[in-house]
């Protein structure tokens, strides 16, 4: 079984990200894709608590046996990508594990911490972004565990949801209903 683990902050989930878990489902990449939220540790602005993203996914994906959630980083220590896929690595057994990646996030992972542990032991399935000139980054790279994923998606950022939070119309083309719903109960990003 070929398993995609979707790391990320989610923050919040959005189309996109479902919609990438789908097509690379669809088009045999992978069996299943299981998403892994950043913990409260991770440094990023505007991140809200850990709980309230983990449950905007498992709302998101709650319709889909291929598509799966993990708290395994929501623990109250900052968790690496290499800790995250030897965790899988070691207690689950899939066949392939791969990192799913976009091309903005590939071109800064010599950044991560033990980067090549990462590109030596894993397979990173890349989803292009943006207009990332992807020879160019995969030639700074240079990894046989690479593989691009031939899909088209519509290029949706949180930020911009966030941002736009309060203009209903102009979100519920980028986030599940139920996403929305929770957002609003749950008074977030205003």
């Amino acid at each position: 079984m070929k398993i995609g683990i979707f790391g990320g902050s989610f923050n919040p989930p959005h189309k996109m990200h479902k919609n990438i878990a789908l097509n690379l489902i669809e088009n045999k990449y992978l069996d299943k894709v299981i998403y892994v939220p950043t913990g409260d540790k991770y440094n990023k602005d505007s991140l809200i608590d850990s709980i309230h993203r983990y449950n905007m996914i498992k709302l998101m994906i709650e319709e889909y046996e291929n598509l799966g959630l993990s708290d395994y980083e929501l623990k109250n220590t900052l968790t690496y990508t290499y800790q995250t896929l030897d965790y899988f690595k070691e207690n689950f057994p899939f066949d392939e594990i791969y990192f799913i990646c976009g091309s903005d996030n590939l071109k800064e992972i010599k950044n991560w911490k033990n980067y090549e542990y990462i590109l030596n032991n894993f397979k990173i399935l890349v989803i292009k972004r943006n207009n990332d000139d992807l020879d160019d980054i995969l030639n700074n790279v240079n990894s046989e565990n690479i593989v691009v994923a031939n899909i088209e998606l519509d290029d949706i950022s949180s930020t911009y949801i966030r941002k736009n939070i309060n203009d209903k119309q102009k979100i519920l083309r980028k986030i599940d209903k139920s996403v929305f719903e929770y957002i609003n109960k749950n008074n977030l990003y205003n």
